[in-house]
């Protein structure tokens, strides 16, 4: 079955293209929001709940607003970063073992290997740096636009202007 006619039969709440759905775009999903969460089993869950909101919310998707990948990837990466925000996981992670942190701590310099989870590690890198860094904090870290000034610097206005042309960057590498 072809993407579009899968996506309508999920939106016509068929069971058989949600399980294509799912065995489609599940493993990806999961990378973005392991990447954020950094735990399995919690990991597992958001995504669960991920599917369950594909699910009941499916007619809500527009193709003419973008591909349902990236509707699909957007709820993902939301519910992570709002799972990252809440008291539960904060109070979760409050007394973390050596491991962690130095897992932390490599893990920072292997952004390439983070983006390679979704596959589009080598469209990335044909931005330019900073587009790469303000990529890397906003959509793999969960950096709001504030703190992505913060870290880089850089004034808040510069940071949302060069996040837009950054994507658009991105969206126009993508359609080549």
């Amino acid at each position: 079955m072809q993407p579009d006619g899968l996506i309508a039969e999920l939106q016509n709440k068929n069971p058989k293209a949600f399980e294509r759905i799912y065995e489609r775009y599940s493993e990806s999903l999961f990378g973005v929001i392991y990447n954020i969460i950094r735990d399995q089993h919690i990991a597992e869950e958001i995504l669960q709940d991920v599917f369950i909101k594909i699910w009941n919310n499916a007619e809500a998707y527009n193709p003419s607003k973008g591909r349902f990948f990236t509707w699909a990837l957007n709820i993902a990466r939301n519910s992570a970063i709002d799972k990252t925000r809440s008291k539960a996981f904060k109070n979760s992670k409050k007394n973390l073992t050596a491991d962690f942190f130095v897992d932390i701590l490599e893990d920072k310099s292997s952004f390439s290997n983070r983006v390679d989870a979704i596959g589009i590690k080598k469209y990335i890198k044909a931005l330019k740096p900073y587009c790469e860094q303000i990529i890397e904090l906003l959509y793999f870290k969960g950096y709001t636009q504030a703190e992505t000034a913060e870290e880089l610097d850089t004034p808040l206005g510069t940071i949302k202007t060069r996040s837009r042309n950054c994507i658009q960057s991105l969206r126009d590498i993508l359609v080549k």
